[in-house]
């Protein structure tokens, strides 16, 4: 099996508030769009996203009423984390979970889309020298 793109699902409430979040602040494009459905990708590694309207019958039955809740959709940067959190602090992004270290080096902070989706950005601390 060879994978040539990955692209994570979500059903939202609001399908234009977060299209607009993710292309607004996190440098996403539309691909495709239809009633209750947009397609997002970005030139980079990062994730395709597809954001479908809760309830649409395009959906299995058991899967229409649910919400993207419990995800955490994490991108790794290779360097300027502090950057990231200041640009979108500025663009009056809120930061749900303001940049901290872990102690296995893991640096993070988070924010969340206005259908409550949590976007959290890391970036991996160089090892003491």
């Amino acid at each position: 099996m060879q994978i040539t793109a990955s692209t994570v699902s979500l059903t939202v409430d609001d399908v234009a508030a977060s299209r607009s979040f993710f292309t607004t602040h996190l440098g996403y494009e539309e691909r495709m769009a239809a009633d209750g459905f947009s397609s997002l990708s970005r030139p980079d590694a990062a994730a395709d996203i597809v954001l479908l309207r809760r309830g649409m019958e395009i959906l299995p039955s058991e899967q229409r009423d649910q919400r993207a809740g419990g995800l955490i959709l994490a991108f790794t940067l290779d360097r300027g984390i502090e950057r990231e959190e200041d640009r979108l602090r500025a663009e009056g992004v809120e930061i749900t979970m303001p940049l901290r270290e872990e102690p296995w080096g893991e640096r993070l902070f988070q924010i969340t889309d206005p259908n409550g989706v949590v976007v959290q950005f890391v970036e991996w601390a160089s090892p003491a020298a």
